[in-house]
């Protein structure tokens, strides 16, 4: 959840990248641009966050059974409606399908009964490789004050990613789960793999990069693939942009040059989404670049809605016991539904047509 591909590295990268994935196995059945852009078109603008209910500290305690918050996650999903909002990013977990795997499927299919009532299609996440690396089924930890992320997981972990011994049962949890919801429309997109590489794994990651884009062409959901591109990796980004249906990237840095970074990816010809956005100590963040999203027809995704477990209000390297911040780093709303910034709640409802109360 850092992103650091700055222009010149992103002209390289795109300079790099196949014209075709791999022409051979399940891989061809990459959409072509004609059926990406008229999915596109198919779309509102899109503009959305990353959202785990705040009484969640990470993906187990938002999916396993007991900490399941149906309550929670429709307030909240309403509050994002409220702002505008029509799509949210959201992270499923391994773990959660391997310790109940029906009733893993049942609660994303409840989630979605939610998150429909609010006219909000989401977009899922399967693999992760950002912050703890050893996720455990069962309680989660609790918070350490001041300390943004704390308790997020990798999924499936270091170790897993790094044995492919292990990845058949990899392989059927994203069959399973993708075969489950391979037709339901009010899915929007798989986003299959966050962030491969981070937390120091680099190109160690490519080999399931690879798997999981293979895994998903053989179950071929009505629903468009794609992994962002968030770092300077030319390899690995050679391969996201080359088997990715739908262009998507996450972009940290200040306004100044989003432009040329959007500009850049709509050289694919295909549609482009930002998953995600949001950096405070970039003065003005919401108030420059979300425009800018909505003038180049670009989704969105800031990350984070409202302040809770995960307490991404603190930036990137934050100390324990830290006060809370005088200005947040992520996050719209406090947990009464109150934004943070009035005005950047208003700009969110100027911009997608959204009247305050409706």
């Amino acid at each position: 959840m850092r992103y650091v591909l700055s222009v010149l590295a992103l002209t390289a990268t795109l300079a790099h990248a196949e014209d075709k994935p791999a022409s051979s196995g399940a891989e061809t059945k990459r959409w072509t641009e004609e059926r990406a852009n008229q999915w596109y078109q198919e779309q509102p603008w899109l503009v959305g966050c990353n959202f785990i209910p705040s009484t969640a500290i990470n993906q187990l305690e938002m999916w396993q059974e007991d900490t399941f918050d149906e309550k929670t996650i429709d307030k909240e999903l309403q509050w994002a409606s409220e702002l505008g909002m029509n799509t949210v990013r959201v992270y499923l977990h391994d773990l959660a399908w391997v310790a109940d795997a029906k009733g893993f499927k049942g609660r994303i299919d409840r989630f979605l009964k939610i998150a429909d009532k609010h006219d909000i299609k989401p977009m899922f996440v399967i693999f992760d490789d950002c912050w703890n690396p050893d996720p455990k089924i069962g309680k989660q930890p609790e918070p350490k004050p001041g300390i943004h992320n704390s308790g997020w997981l990798q999924s499936p972990g270091r170790a897993v990613v790094n044995d492919p011994k292990q990845w058949n049962r990899l392989e059927r949890y994203v069959k399973d789960v993708l075969t489950e919801f391979r037709n339901d429309k009010r899915i929007l997109l798989w986003d299959l793999y966050n962030e491969p590489g981070n937390r120091g794994q680099g190109s160690k990651s490519i080999p399931l990069v690879k798997k999981v884009f293979q895994w998903a062409r053989e179950v071929d959901p009505i629903q468009p693939l794609s992994i962002g591109v968030w770092n300077n990796h030319e390899q690995l980004n050679a391969i996201l942009l080359s088997h990715s249906d739908v262009i998507t990237f996450h972009h940290y840095r200040n306004a100044d040059g989003l432009p040329k970074t959007i500009a850049r990816f709509k050289q694919q010809g295909r549609p482009v989404i930002c998953t995600e956005w949001l950096n405070r100590r970039n003065p003005e963040t919401v108030f420059k670049q979300l425009p800018i999203y909505k003038q180049q027809n670009v989704g969105c995704y800031n990350w984070g809605l409202v302040s809770g477990k995960t307490q991404t209000i603190y930036p990137w390297g934050s100390k324990p016991n830290a006060p809370e911040p005088k200005v947040w780093f992520h996050d719209l709303l406090r947990k009464d539904g109150t934004p943070f910034d009035p005005k950047e709640a208003s700009l969110f409802r100027q911009l997608t047509g959204r009247k305050q109360g409706s």
